[in-house]
């Protein structure tokens, strides 16, 4: 089938008719230290919408010939796009949700890089972090004050089954039936399901303005494009800042079946929430599936008992095929999180005092040199050997999708992970599974493992 490609010019929203000529040269400038590649590579994101691919590399090659400029004119500026996905048209009109996604892009792409930097000065690193996540919220405004805690994160694999796929819908009406609104990474899957699901609810339940919230980052976007029922999207600089952004500004989780990525959201929570600091913050975190997937949370639980320990067990609640349950729980939940929110004097908007150790927040750059360095050893505190196991994930995850890590894995071949037997073996078993239950790709057939695991005797296995 041969592709279609559209030219456009689109005009700006807001207050982007207002870019600066140093802005507009900065987004133009195709230096390494300039914003051209990664505008463009969002941009195809945006504009690719629907795409089954989930490979960055993919993505671009299909569309190499597109290309995006920015013009002055009397009355502003412009982007011009060349040889775009016809897809993202009607009637050669950019759909108004994806001219809304590409300025959004535009939006926060600028304001990482000009902005935020010096908002900070004079605090701690860790403190530091937070307060830019903060700040890359507000600007998008994303923070709404004095409204109830009434937003639910789900988290959830975008290669997942049709019946998971229509099982994350039910949940997602569920919960906008009792007025919550969804906020997810925004791509399809398990990621566009709840919203599916809430809008409908919230259209029977005459909810003018529900909330969509994505949240996503450059190395991602583009293997996991922004479905179009997003109606705030908000691209953070880094995984870290984006997991950050969940936890932030989301009142509780929900956890649907998923894979490696899910896991590692599934640990960067465990290793906040098994923090002593956090002991006493209610937060929400619900795994659930519909009959059949049953075996995902199973190995996962498994996992987690094997390599963390019963303690971390004790942070979540699995409910399998039941999203009036899953609702009613989340209500009840969010009750408690709004009198904590009351009785401590914490804004509804942005959760300032759950603690988020340092470790969570360094942005960990997947090399082969870092992956082989982690300590994958349980003679360390619980929340340090989740963070480390978090790294460990999110290393796959790069070498499955994101451009840099599959050059790197072309280039000096699978990364390599060592630890403690045990913890590799439990690791081994989860990896496998994964790959048993088709959920490392969309396109499962073609998949190749980016990473082998280390023996201390000298054998090897790779899943």
């Amino acid at each position: 089938m041969t592709e279609a490609f559209v030219n456009a010019s689109v005009k700006p929203l807001d207050s982007l008719d207002m870019l600066s000529p140093y802005e507009v040269a900065k987004l133009q400038d195709k230096s390494q230290g300039g914003l051209y590649r990664l505008l463009r590579q969002c941009a195809l994101a945006v504009l690719n919408c629907g795409s089954e691919l989930d490979s960055t590399r993919t993505v671009l090659e299909r569309y190499r010939t597109f290309d995006i400029q920015i013009s002055h004119k009397h009355r502003g500026v412009q982007l011009n796009l060349i040889n775009a996905p016809a897809s993202a048209f009607v009637d050669g009109e950019l759909i108004q949700g994806i001219r809304e996604h590409l300025f959004s892009v535009v939006r926060d792409l600028l304001y990482v890089e000009d902005e935020f930097s010096s908002c900070c000065d004079g605090l701690e690193p860790s403190a530091m972090a937070t307060n830019v996540v903060f700040h890359l919220l507000r600007h998008a405004n994303a923070l709404q004050p004095h409204v109830k805690p009434n937003l639910m994160v789900c988290w959830g694999g975008h290669s997942i089954a049709r019946h998971e796929y229509e099982y994350t819908k039910k949940v997602g009406y569920e919960l906008g039936l009792r007025g919550m609104n969804i906020c997810t990474g925004c791509g399809p899957g398990a990621m566009k399901g709840p919203m599916k699901g809430a809008a409908i609810a919230h259209a029977k339940q005459r909810i003018n303005a529900a909330r969509y919230v994505g949240i996503s980052e450059p190395g991602i976007i583009a293997a996991e494009s922004p479905n179009p029922i997003v109606n705030e999207l908000i691209i953070m600089p880094d995984i870290e800042k984006r997991l950050e952004a969940f936890v932030r500004l989301g009142h509780g989780i929900v956890v649907f079946p998923g894979g490696v990525g899910t896991a590692e959201e599934i640990l960067y929570m465990l290793g906040i929430l098994l923090r002593e600091e956090n002991g006493k913050l209610p937060f929400p975190f619900i795994f659930t599936g519909p009959a059949g997937s049953e075996a995902y949370f199973e190995t996962v639980d498994r996992f987690i008992a094997e390599t963390l320990g019963e303690r971390a067990r004790g942070m979540y609640e699995i409910i399998i095929d039941d999203p009036h349950g899953v609702a009613v729980r989340a209500r009840e939940s969010l009750k408690e999180v709004t009198a904590h929110r009351r009785a401590t004097g914490e804004a509804f908007h942005y959760n300032w005092q759950l603690h988020i150790p340092r470790a969570l927040q360094q942005t960990f750059e997947p090399t082969h040199a870092n992956m082989a360095a982690l300590n994958l050893s349980r003679n360390q505190p619980d929340y340090e050997l989740a963070a480390q196991l978090r790294c460990a994930l999110s290393g796959i995850v790069a070498g499955n999708v994101k451009e840099p890590g599959i050059q790197a894995i072309e280039q000096y071949g699978p990364f390599e992970l060592h630890g403690e037997p045990s913890v590799m073996q439990s690791l081994d078993r989860l990896l496998s599974s994964f790959v048993e239950q088709r959920r490392m790709k969309i396109n499962h057939e073609d998949y190749r493992p980016c990473f082998r695991l280390a023996r201390p005797e000298g054998s090897q296995t790779g899943t």
